[in-house]
């Protein structure tokens, strides 16, 4: 199968309280030991902050709800310094509700243009960061509003995505409203325009950050005017004139450090930089082919300056940039965080460097360009981990977002490099998402929950998540409010429960009843969580004693929810596909009569048979299929309309791919095992698909649509249809030559079906009172059907074995003829069609006894035959047959047929194996 990126000072009176500043450690003991009551209200003020301070918005307010003190320090001003709205809709209305508690609001991230939309509702006039994602519907006049709402603006980043509608009018305005600004970070524009530039340089003189990443033009003259930058990006930026930024930018006066990195910079500009620039320290030029494809170019005679390239040692060039780097190597950044004495100059540099190494990395992970397997193993994997200890969260956010995307190969179809996956895991990087995703800040828990997904398709990595206990904390995520980090925790169990060892440890975890009480809180508007809950429940269905788990949480009620009322089509596939697994079970449990009986359940699988999307469809037969077993279900699909949907669906399927082809064939072969339903799918028009279905390639195919055959083919009426649609050379050419021993059998019981004699006064009327009868030659198609089933048969004999049981009834003869004769579980592939239901099995049975007293001696042999299949000691249900058998009286027709003169030898033998085989279950059942 599916699987997809501060310190805090709080006052009260006059005591000064330090807050959590750490973001990787979330998992703090905050509960005492004692079992005893505790009275939370009676915390000093203090403590009550530093827990509030380590939840987010909406769970704060909901505590401060609690009680008149608790609401006065939820007011407290330290802890509204910062609010990530990026998880939730905001909109005006929500906006104004947090007005109040926003008055010394300083930083804000957020998702969206609507988000966007409700900031200036805020009323934060103190707001110095503003930070969002998901911009590219955002306009000039929202942005142009904002920050002439926010004079005191210092910080402004918008991306990484595209910012496609905003113009340079809106980053003028930018200019003449943001005089403070220091640091400006837009994506994916247009064009900045020189006037742009320039206003930039004359209103904001505080500017020494800017970074116009991805932009499809910037006039690169004048950027040449902002003396005040110290830190310059250009990643990813087309149309550059190299030329004119190698003559104008090394004089720009303060400039230290310079991204270029995946643009097409040519060597000369690189060294005219670096040698002219007498302020420059650091020219990251990651992932530029111009540059790379020079073997000629040398980075030893820049003394004092760093290149960063894929070409070159990123951990050393790092080290470079310290007095001593004899203990750093890869672990040059957290080194260099654990200093106690931190040069100012550097640290500036090491910040920008951590932000855009981040942003370079995800990007070209993004890309995923070829030839870049060695970088990725050697250097990409341990510097996105040494990120992710950053004290920079959207550094961290943005390094796991990069181990997620870079070791993925095809989204599609969830399909990862394993090398990479694993060299994270070998560098410890397992433990460091897993701190992460424990982390109390929510945009961690979420791209940390994704990495551990994607990684987690390689079954190694998954056993080491599972090992350092990843499953109870993914568990314990799917249970967040945020729908954000619910939905990649439930990705990261869809995943794991791929592996049957993680099934149980899930269920354990409370992992079923949290990904059940997903779907119901998540029911509207939320197709990724969706969508992920019911793959993981698919998986988890799979197994017996999970699947019963499922059950118990109301995950029959949830699933058959989202295949009646969800209308996105990844949704529909694994609601169908967890359906289809918890009718899988037979009578090892009740899930089956269960699904069936939920309302709706039937119609709405048969609806979605007629999806546009073919895995849709798939999943949904493979459901009908698997519901068929049970008696009430059976019909109950036929009254909703399952028998014209099935044969529809069998009719369209001739070119899709085996897996719909198989289930389209099986759930009419499900549903014919009733009577009535095998007429109406002949009348419907169902044997032709089938009898094409049974040319396919495919192994699993041809043993479906044989076996549908074979039910159809007991009805006279459908066994003169089969002749006349051509279906003898399509059933003896699977009865002889099908690599599927099953398909070969129930070929050859087809052909026997059809030609036992009960056709022949029906082909008299033929198949329709409203039309004439095709022409066939019956006796011609009954010789060839007679011929192959007598070879069919023969090919289970050895004719010195039967030799020796014929003259001898020896236990050891007769047992060297059955192991000869065996099909393996022909009795359980059967009676998957058939249930265990004493009607169905019984009747098939009979039919076969009745066989026995036929005419032909081929078909006696082919009766005798198949009812050793369903006798043989040791077949999953082989002493209910026995039962069965004993009931109907066979084993007097059977005695009869192993004395009668005229039968053939393999109808004798058989026979007598048939009679020792119900004398083995008699003993045992008495036993």
């Amino acid at each position: 199968m599916n699987r997809r990126v501060r310190q805090k000072v709080a006052k009260k009176s006059k005591e000064k309280v330090e807050l959590p500043s750490n973001p990787e450690i979330g998992d703090a003991g905050l509960c005492p030991d004692s079992n005893e009551d505790v009275d939370w209200t009676s915390l000093p003020d203090d403590t009550v902050i530093q827990l509030f301070s380590c939840l987010n918005y909406r769970d704060r307010a909901s505590l401060s709800s609690t009680c008149k003190t608790w609401r006065v320090l939820g007011l407290s001003s330290c802890l509204w310094i910062s609010l990530d709205l990026r998880a939730h809709k905001c909109d005006p209305g929500m906006a104004v509700s947090l007005a109040s508690r926003c008055v010394n609001l300083q930083k804000i991230r957020f998702r969206g243009a609507e988000s966007a939309d409700a900031i200036i509702h805020l009323q934060a006039r103190n707001l110095r960061e503003i930070s969002g994602d998901y911009c590219r519907k955002i306009t000039d006049a929202t942005l142009s509003m904002i920050v002439a709402r926010h004079e005191a603006l210092e910080t402004l980043q918008l991306g990484p995505d595209f910012c496609e509608k905003v113009s340079s009018d809106a980053i003028k305005a930018i200019a003449f409203c943001c005089p403070k600004l220091k640091k400006l970070r837009l994506s994916g524009l247009r064009d900045v325009s020189a006037d742009v530039i320039n206003a930039l340089a004359k209103h904001c003189p505080n500017l020494i950050d800017i970074g116009f990443l991805d932009c499809l033009k910037v006039d690169e003259a004048a950027l040449g005017n902002v003396v005040s930058v110290h830190f310059l990006s250009v990643a990813g930026t087309s149309n550059m004139k190299w030329g004119v930024v190698s003559h104008l930018w090394h004089k720009l006066p303060k400039l230290i450090g310079l991204d270029v990195s995946r643009t097409d910079i040519d060597p000369s500009a690189v060294s005219r930089l670096l040698s002219l620039s007498p302020s420059l320290k650091v020219l990251c030029a990651m992932n530029c082919p111009v540059l790379e494809e020079d073997s000629t170019f040398s980075v030893n005679k820049y003394k004092g300056k760093l290149l960063l390239a894929l070409f070159n040692d990123i951990f050393k060039g790092l080290a470079s940039l310290f007095a001593d780097t004899t203990k750093m190597g890869k672990n040059v950044l957290l080194e260099w965080r654990n200093l106690k004495t931190k040069d100012k100059n550097v640290n500036e540099i090491m910040n920008w460097l951590e932000w855009i190494l981040s942003h370079t990395l995800l990007r070209t992970a993004e890309s995923n360009p070829q030839g870049l397997d060695v970088f990725w193993l050697k250097l990409g994997a341990p510097i996105l981990l040494s990120l992710m200890q950053s004290s920079q969260e959207e550094v961290q956010e943005r390094a796991a977002t990069g181990l997620a995307t870079f070791v993925v190969i095809d989204d599609e179809n969830a399909s990862i490099d394993c090398g990479r996956a694993e060299a994270v895991m070998r560098d410890g990087g397992i433990r460091l998402l897993l701190n992460l995703a424990k982390s109390w800040r929510e945009g961690l828990q979420s791209e940390a929950a994704k990495a551990i997904a994607n990684l987690s398709v390689n079954a190694n990595v998954a056993k080491a998540v599972a090992e350092e206990g990843g499953i109870e904390i993914l568990a314990g995520l799917a249970r967040s409010m945020n729908r954000l980090v619910a939905e990649e925790a439930a990705g990261g169990l869809w995943n794991l429960s791929v592996g049957e060892e993680h099934k149980g440890a899930i269920a354990e975890a409370g992992g079923v009843k949290a990904l059940v009480d997903l779907i119901f809180k998540w029911s509207s508007g939320s197709d990724g969580v969706l969508e992920r809950a019911a793959g993981a429940l698919a998986n988890l269905a799979a197994d017996d004693k999970c699947s019963m788990e499922v059950a118990l949480a109301g995950g029959v009620h949830a699933l058959v929810m989202l295949a009646r009322n969800c209308k996105f089509e990844g949704v529909q596939e694994q609601a169908a596909r967890a359906l289809a697994n918890l009718a899988a079970h037979g009578d090892s449990n009740s899930n089956n009569a269960a699904v069936g009986q939920e309302a709706g359940a039937l119609e709405a699988l048969v609806q979605l048979t007629r999806s546009l999307h073919e895995g849709v469809r798939q999943e949904a037969a493979g459901a009908l299929w698997n519901l068929s077993f049970d008696d009430r279900n059976r019909e109950a699909i036929a009254a909703a309309g399952g028998v014209e949907a099935l044969v529809a669906l069998a009719q369209s399927c001739a070119n899709a791919s085996p897996g719909l082809q198989e289930r389209a064939a099986g759930a009419l072969w499900g549903l014919s095992v009733s009577e009535a339903n095998s007429i109406a799918i002949g009348q419907e028009g169902g044997v032709a698909p089938l009898i094409a279905l049974a040319r396919s390639e495919a192994e699993d195919v041809h043993e479906t649509a044989a076996g549908a055959l074979w039910n159809l083919a007991f009805n006279p009426g459908n066994a003169l249809r089969i002749v006349e649609e051509g279906g003898v050379p399509a059933l003896v050419d699977l009865c002889s030559s099908s690599v599927s021993k099953m398909a070969r059998f129930m070929a050859a019981l087809a052909l026997a079906y059809m030609f036992d004699g009960r056709m022949d006064e029906f082909a008299l009327i033929g198949t329709s009172t409203e039309s004439i009868s095709k022409s066939v030659n019956l006796d011609g198609a009954r010789r060839m059907a007679l011929k192959h089933i007598e070879a069919f048969v023969l090919t289970f004999t050895d004719q010195q074995a039967f030799a020796t049981a014929a003259a001898s009834s020896a236990p050891a003869a007769l047992a060297q003829v059955t192991e000869r004769a065996r099909i393996q579980e022909a009795g359980h592939l059967r009676c998957r069609c058939l249930s265990v239901s004493c009607t169905n099995i019984g009747a098939e049975i009979g039919r076969f006894v009745a066989m026995l007293r036929n005419p032909s001696s081929i078909l006696k042999a082919c009766a005798a035959f198949a009812l050793l299949q369903f006798t043989i000691p040791g077949g999953r249900h082989a002493l209910h047959h026995a039962s069965l058998m004993q009931s109907a009286g066979a084993a007097r027709v059977l005695r009869a047929a192993a004395a009668a003169a005229t039968a053939p030898l393999e109808a004798k033998i058989f026979a007598r194996i048939v009679l020792r085989n119900l004398e083995f279950h008699h003993i045992e059942s008495s036993i």
